[in-house]
């Protein structure tokens, strides 16, 4: 078992540098960081919302929704612990696409799927921070607030993948111990006899109860995206193979109990057309309860905004970094900063681009249409491990059984059947402003920028990963 040996910037030893001189990424995120890590991600403030809009469709069954939902997530879970620990390589999903279909086109498509997921949600997340949150306790102009948010995660980023995995440690404890709070405060209201457990139970009114539970549990789903963003640190991670699926599975599997538990308090506490129609669907159970004040609650959900904003920043600039080391985007995105040893130009090209987002405004239609384009990177990178099982590698790494990336596939189709219009064409827009900014990178890199002939060439020695495979890829 030698991770250390197959870091994808070219670091063989793990010193810190490559090769040729260049700094590479700092290894320093171990299994309780990892860990820590994919749990913030996963347990996101979208859940203190989204389960008012799951009890609208399902009614009580919301825990029901969960179940399937962390089911779902787990399939496609397999898939990238197989293939992180593969190639761990910066670049995620991308370097899988390029791997398995040997296109840099292909490639650089899913990791622009993913890149704007990423910043997108950034930008979001942003508008999220500094609006009823903040304004609760600061009363300060959104857009303005929102950029300077922005700035201060870009410098946090900046600083250290362990300083801001620490932050992420403390941010993380205290989203975490909020969602608790509401799951003990709901089970002393059902042990004082003031809730109705039958409410858990309660079918959804208008509709069939399985085609209900499926709706409901597409939307939680959404709930769970975030783990694969871990597969953008594997240079970072000090045991890749020993490491990285203990702590994927672990903390989906948290997340998970978390949002069942959740899932059966809410309705049994509070009536589920009561849940559907509140903004805050967590904060009527925190009222019903009546011991924690509900501004306690704006400030874990501000908490978790800003850890969800860290981490996906985190995950779109080590991305960035990854596709510029393999020419997919232009090759000063892969500069490090020589004393911090972060990738600082993807750092500062994400947030800028993340601060235009905020600003030009309403992003709720992009948000949705990125969401579908993660269904895409899911679906490449759930048939790219059955593609590169022909692929030998030298060193030990986790293998998935082969039919959960074959179930794990038909789950990514079945999601996409349930997207609006409006999204797949807001979708085709950005898969086409892709192809332009992938055919002005070609040209402007030149040699760097010629993949296709390095892959025919040179794939094959170099897919164990590691220097060899970095330096073919690049020609």
């Amino acid at each position: 078992m030698t991770s250390e040996t197959t870091g994808g910037a070219g670091d063989a030893t793990g010193t810190g540098t490559a090769p040729g001189g260049k700094p590479t990424l700092r290894r320093a995120v171990t299994g309780p960081l990892l860990f820590l890590f994919i749990l913030g991600d996963v347990l996101g403030a979208g859940v203190y919302a989204l389960i008012g809009e799951m009890a609208g469709q399902a009614g009580g069954l919301v825990w029901l929704a969960f179940g399937i939902a962390l089911v779902l997530a787990l399939l496609t879970a397999f898939s990238y612990a197989e293939l992180v620990t593969k190639y761990p390589q910066a670049g995620g999903s991308a370097v899988y696409a390029e791997k398995a279909y040997r296109s840099p086109l292909v490639a650089f498509l899913v990791g622009f799927c993913m890149l704007s997921a990423g910043v997108v949600s950034v930008a979001g997340l942003s508008l999220a921070f500094t609006g009823e949150y903040l304004a609760a306790f600061l009363d300060v102009p959104q857009v303005p607030a929102a950029v300077v948010f922005l700035v201060l995660v870009a410098l946090l980023n900046a600083w250290g993948i362990k300083e801001s995995l620490r932050a992420n440690v403390v941010m993380t404890i205290i989203e975490t111990t909020g969602l608790v709070a509401v799951i003990v405060l709901g089970a002393w209201v059902i042990g004082r006899g003031d809730a109705d457990l039958g409410g858990a139970f309660e079918p959804p009114a208008e509709t069939g109860v399985w085609v209900a539970v499926l709706g409901s549990a597409l939307i939680a789903f959404y709930s769970f995206v975030g783990f694969e963003t871990s597969a953008n640190l594997a240079e970072e991670i000090t045991d890749v193979t020993r490491v990285y699926p203990k702590a994927l599975f672990g903390a989906l599997l948290t997340a998970g109990v978390v949002y069942l538990l959740l899932g059966f308090v809410a309705p049994a506490v509070v009536a589920p057309d009561q849940l559907a129609e509140s903004s805050g669907p967590l904060l009527e159970v925190v009222r019903v309860a009546g011991v924690v004040p509900p501004g306690l609650f704006a400030v874990i959900a501000l908490i978790a905004v800003a850890n969800g904003a860290l981490l996906t920043m985190i995950m779109a600039s080590r991305l960035a970094y990854g596709m510029a080391q393999r020419g997919l985007l232009p090759s000063a995105l892969g500069r490090v900063l020589p004393k911090r040893r972060t990738p600082g130009v993807a750092i500062v090209v994400t947030t800028l681009v993340a601060i235009v987002l905020a600003v030009t405004g309403e992003l709720v239609d992009l948000a949705s249409t990125v969401v579908l384009l993660l269904l895409f990177v899911f679906l490449s990178t759930n048939i790219a491990v059955l593609v590169l099982r022909r692929d030998r590698v030298e060193h030990d790494h986790f293998r998935a059984p082969t039919f959960l990336p074959v179930l794990a596939v038909a789950s990514c189709l079945v999601l996409l059947t349930r997207q609006e219009g409006q999204h797949w064409a807001l979708a085709g827009v950005l898969m086409a402003v892709g192809v332009v900014l992938y055919l002005v990178t070609r040209g402007v890199s030149g040699r760097r920028g010629v993949v296709a002939d390095a892959g025919a060439d040179g794939a094959d020695e170099g897919a164990s990963g590691g220097a060899s495979d970095g330096d073919a890829t690049r020609g």
